[in-house]
């Protein structure tokens, strides 16, 4: 019955074409809206499973907006978007002008795509004010390039938009993805919609952004996060190869899939994931990207897998497992593990570091960030074991709590941690670490957890020596100049450096490599960052810090000649000595590391004063011999290594008083009463 219903409706759309082909017709929106009428029926036995064909009014440049109605011919033709007693049939030069004046210039853009104004029927009647709907007439409206909402007004389109750019929902994530069929509808009765990703496609539930009601959640604001471990996991593959890496919490299987399909032989992925619903989402994006599931086990490390090839493109291979996260981390080792619950990571912690190959790297993504951000301090205090506070520096406050929480980790199975990154974002707190193995390494990490004091009045902030005492610790005078008791012990935290430069450059080059644009002024930051200085030429140059250039074995080294050449992968106890230099020269290298924590601008800002820019001040601190750099923690941030003490003092001598424009204008005016 169907059947004949779709045939009827083709016959009637091509008699519609006929008939505007001789006197001029109302369009081919007319045979559209009868298509979809006739197709409605049967909606509800099989759901629509194919991405809404863009409107007419969507159009890119003028030809194609002229080119809906053929204006070379004679006769009187009829506006395509427009209805019949809107605009009359009339001649192609008048018709022209009427395209080009009012729907191509009324119009909202997306992403190169113009959204002009549309007279046709496509919305409801506007009712008459005696409440008659007959009598009403059509409403202008625009038509979303994304949802295919209709929207009246300008503004509310251009509002529409925003909340699809905050949600990460593009043009390009529809419209690439709808010549691809699914024929199984999801649990709910309704269909998958299609994402595409870094080159990726995976099928999502429509219920995917509520964790409670869908195991396959995803995030569109986690981007920067997959891109950030994409790029870390990148270069891990430039040191040895092939890499195990593991994604213990598949999901939609999105981030591993994009691990395999980029780097291809160069990983071993194994995503796992303990829903049955996940596992099979996940089998299912495997076949959509072409990427074949291995649902035996693995070849020995040494030995080549299988390389099959169609048209000459090797296809690469996904392990999908059906396990708990910690199960599989006791089970096999792994050189890179991912850990991104929903929620805090810290029950996973122990299992990550239990069976992680020498050398190899951890990241953890934590999204608790009611408790690391101190909105829940007892939740904090439960997870971490930390106390802290709101600060102005809450942002790395947290991402030092969870380096603490994992460098203890690391050290109840006698291993030590390298911080190559740690991000605090809105949504998110991603860190990556480097493993490594043996009690010295391990003392040596336990050693950088300390207590810090903080000043809840003017915000200094110092950490505590091992052995000293709290009294007389913080340069500021508040607690001698204010009653009752100013500072308080937070922590424990981490208190090493949270970036590797040398590191962040690779990543750097990988995301140059993969095209990812998005990531790549965020990286640029970082490594800012990471050197405490402004020079921007030091980014695509020679690295001047030799000592925090990674290279295989030794990670630091002042020296970049023979000593960095050695790097034996398979031999587990033979690394012992240059793992044991490394950190003797750990030791000497303190001195280049970025100093912690940062002061906002906007905070200590002086009241009447007219503060200078940001970039100015980053000068002005400069010239007073201080280190200094902006921070991707707090966009007013400065990382300085300058006291509070100092900071303010810089400030308010270059601060302009916001008096003197008024006063001078004041004088002015009375010049001229006088004169």
């Amino acid at each position: 019955m169907a059947e004949l219903k779709e045939a009827d409706a083709a016959q009637l759309h091509q008699e519609d074409v006929d008939n505007k082909r001789g006197d001029g017709g109302d369009g081919p929106f007319v045979a559209e809206e009868t298509l979809k009428s006739e197709s409605a029926t049967d909606d509800d036995a099989k759901p629509s499973i194919t991405t809404a064909e863009r409107h007419l009014s969507i159009q890119t440049k003028l030809e194609g907006l002229e080119m809906l109605v053929d204006l070379s011919g004679a006769g009187r033709k009829s506006c395509p978007l427009c209805p019949e007693e809107k605009f009359k049939a009339c001649y192609s030069h008048k018709l022209r002008r009427h395209l080009q004046n009012l729907h191509w210039k009324v119009y909202a853009e997306f992403e190169g795509y113009r959204m002009c104004i549309c007279h046709l029927p496509c919305r409801n009647v506007k009712p008459s004010l005696s409440g008659d709907h007959a009598s009403g007439r059509h409403v202008a409206h625009y038509h979303c390039v994304v949802c295919s909402v209709t929207i009246a007004r300008k503004t509310d389109m251009i509002s529409h938009l925003k909340r699809h750019v905050n949600k990460g929902e593009t043009e390009a994530s529809y419209s690439g993805t709808s010549d691809v069929l699914f024929e199984e509808p999801s649990p709910s009765g309704q269909a998958y919609e299609i994402m595409k990703e870094l080159g990726t496609n995976v099928q999502l539930l429509p219920n995917h952004t509520t964790p409670q009601k869908s195991d396959t959640y995803f995030n569109r604001k986690m981007k920067p996060n997959r891109q950030l471990v994409f790029c870390s996991l990148a270069v891990l593959a430039e040191e040895r190869n092939p890499v195990e890496c593991l994604d213990a919490f598949g999901a939609t299987g999105i981030m591993g899939l994009q691990w395999a399909k980029h780097l291809l032989n160069a990983v071993r992925v194994t995503i796992t994931d303990i829903s049955e619903t996940c596992v099979k989402m996940i089998k299912e994006n495997c076949k959509l990207n072409n990427i074949r599931v291995d649902g035996g086990m693995r070849v020995p490390r040494g030995s080549d897998g299988p390389s099959d090839e169609v048209e000459g493109v090797p296809i690469a291979t996904v392990e999908v497992v059906k396990m708990d996260a910690n199960v599989i981390m006791h089970l096999r080792p792994f050189d890179y593990i991912h850990l991104d619950p929903f929620g805090t990571a810290v029950n996973y912690l122990d299992a990550a570091f239990r069976n992680v190959r020498n050398l190899g790297i951890i990241s953890v993504t934590s999204t608790d960030t009611s408790s690391l951000y101190a909105k829940s301090p007892n939740v904090t205090l439960r997870h971490y074991g930390c106390h802290i506070v709101r600060t102005e520096y809450y942002k790395e406050l947290a991402a030092r709590m969870v380096v603490a929480t994992v460098a203890r980790a690391a050290a109840r199975c006698n291993k030590g941690i390298e911080v190559l990154l740690a991000v605090a974002l809105e949504h998110f707190v991603l860190v990556v670490v480097r493993v490594l193995r043996g009690p010295v390494q391990a003392d040596e990490s336990a050693k950088k957890l300390r207590k810090l004091m903080h000043c809840q009045w003017c915000e200094e902030r110092v950490f505590l020596k091992q052995g000293n005492m709290v009294d007389d610790t913080l340069p500021c005078n508040c607690h001698g100049s204010l009653p009752g008791k100013t500072a308080v012990q937070l922590g424990p935290l981490w208190s090493g450096p949270l970036f590797n430069t040398g590191f962040l450059r690779r990543m750097l080059s990988a995301a140059v490599k993969h095209s990812m644009d998005d990531i790549q002024p965020l990286v640029k930051t970082l490594i800012y960052e990471s050197e405490c200085n402004t020079l921007k030429s030091l980014v695509h140059g020679p690295s001047a810090l030799t000592n925090q250039v990674e290279c295989g074995v030794v990670i630091k080294t002042l020296n970049t000649g023979e000593e960095s050449g050695a790097a034996d992968q398979s031999g587990k106890r033979k690394i012992a000595d240059e793992s044991g230099n490394f950190v003797k020269k750990l030791k000497s290298d303190a001195a280049l590391d970025h100093p912690p924590f940062y002061y906002s601008i906007h905070r200590h800002s002086i009241r009447g004063m007219n503060m200078p820019k940001l970039n100015k001040f980053l000068q002005y601190l400069t010239e007073a011999g201080f280190r200094v750099s902006r921070t991707h923690f707090d966009p007013t941030g400065v990382r300085t290594d300058a006291t509070l003490l100092q900071f303010k003092s810089v400030l308010a001598k270059y601060s302009v008083p916001t008096c003197t424009n008024a006063s001078a204008t004041q004088t002015s005016v009375s010049m001229e009463k006088t004169v």
